[in-house]
């Protein structure tokens, strides 16, 4: 049962002041609130800094890579699939043939579903780019330049030129700055794109499609992706594939949140009837590099919280030592009346108490130095342009993330305060009131 007067007596012992406690007792506490209070400050700011970074790869690399790329799937329509044991009839393979159905990119772009903000028709090819000086191996993504001006990170990072010039029939290209530099190219400059997936017969044999293209735009996003990408008009990309009708394009699927890609799928795969197989994610290109940074962070989450934990039971060594040497005020406490109950609350919430002032301590300093983390190294003479805008660190805190953090911090506090709780509990006044 809890008694104000508990909580009382344990602020008075949380205070750590020489005339309530030894010097050493006091040390120790203050050692562990110190502890404590360093711990989760660094923990804020790491935690902070790994989330700006992971947002940063995720507006960087997921900018330019699409989320959710369907193909043409068949499925078949439930009216026309029920076993023969209902109908109690043997179908041939051939009726069963008939009953299969397909889904076409139109009904889908057209279906709404949760999380998905625009769909757009896409192409995607494997292509040589040759220019006077270089060869490099490319992706062409063939897209609707209007969709991509309104629901890509990529309009927004241009250097040069715009995607409005990417009408068809002008065989205009827009690159990234990275893969500029490596081909010396620059606007007005043509380049020869050569794409394996379609071939022209000539009198020298069968040669891959080619054709001589324009940079009308070069972009800048940061990433790995920026020398791996050549946007071009979808009406061009089907005519570079020998496939003017576009009958092997595909649907690109544009999501307000990458992260909840699955949620898309299960809808897909639920109501819509696409099949998984003819479905790609982000997370076939890329999902190997997120997943590095996601372990990266919890590893570094894991060893702060180590550090915190070990501050936490400093409390225990102190706590022990009160117990110790407050027996006779405890047995004296007894006599007058306190429960083993409140006296095991009064220990409980002094380390409770101890806990509070250092991640108080240790929220208030985390907070302020990651807010001024980048003038801090500015000063320092370190600075670290790695945000979008190359102004330094990026930093992303997460309210409730670090609200978590903190009551845990406070949880471990209260767990290493059970033990010397439950000592004091058990303190028997006789025994303790005969040795005073």
């Amino acid at each position: 049962m809890f008694y104000p007067l508990s909580a009382f007596i344990a602020y008075r012992y949380a205070k750590s002041n020489k005339a309530s406690q030894t010097s050493f007792v006091s040390f120790i506490n203050r050692f562990s609130v110190a502890g404590i209070a360093l711990g989760l400050m660094a923990l804020i700011i790491v935690v902070s800094v790994m989330n700006g970074l992971e947002g940063q790869l995720k507006q960087r690399i997921l900018g330019i890579v699409p989320h959710i790329e369907i193909t043409k799937t068949p499925i078949i329509s439930e009216s026309l699939s029920r076993t023969s044991s209902e109908n109690e009839v043997t179908e041939t393979p051939t009726q069963t043939a008939e009953k299969t159905q397909t889904v076409t990119l139109k009904e889908i772009s057209k279906t709404p579903i949760e999380g998905v903000v625009a769909t757009m028709a896409y192409r995607e090819a494997e292509a040589v780019v040759q220019s006077r000086s270089d060869l490099r191996g490319v992706q062409v993504h063939g897209v609707q330049p209007e969709v991509m001006i309104e629901h890509t990170l990529v309009a927004s990072h241009m250097e040069q030129g715009r995607f409005s010039d990417l009408t068809e029939g002008s065989f205009a290209a827009i690159i990234g700055r990275s893969l500029a530099i490596k081909l010396e190219a620059r606007v007005g400059d043509r380049l020869r794109v050569m794409v394996a997936g379609a071939s022209v017969y000539t009198p020298f044999g069968r040669m891959p499609s080619q054709r001589l293209v324009t940079v009308v735009g070069v972009f800048d996003m940061g990433s790995q992706m920026d020398d791996k990408v050549m946007y071009m008009n979808l009406k061009d990309v089907n005519r570079l594939m020998r496939d003017p009708k576009g009958s092997e394009q595909s649907l690109r699927l544009f999501l307000n949140d990458a992260f909840n890609y699955q949620a898309v799928v299960s809808a897909l795969t639920d109501r819509v009837g696409v099949s998984v197989n003819n479905m790609k994610t982000w997370r076939e290109r890329q999902g190997p590099l997120f997943d590095a940074v996601k372990m990266e962070k919890n590893m570094m989450t894991l060893m702060l919280l180590l550090i915190i934990a070990v501050a936490a039971f400093n409390i225990v060594s102190a706590l022990v030592m009160v117990v110790t040497e407050k027996q006779g005020d405890i047995a004296v406490l007894q006599t007058q009346g306190m429960l083993p109950s409140s006296v095991m609350w009064i220990f409980v919430l002094n380390g409770l108490f101890n806990g509070i002032k250092g991640a108080g301590i240790g929220l208030v300093l985390g907070v302020v130095i990651t807010l001024q983390l980048n003038n801090i190294l500015d000063l320092i003479g370190s600075p670290l342009a790695l945000a979008a805008d190359g102004r330094g660190l990026p930093i992303e805190m997460d309210v409730v993330q670090i609200a978590g953090i903190a009551l845990l911090s406070l949880l471990l506090c209260v767990l290493a305060s059970v033990y010397p709780a439950r000592k004091a509990m058990k303190i028997a006044p006789s025994q303790a009131l005969q040795n005073e």
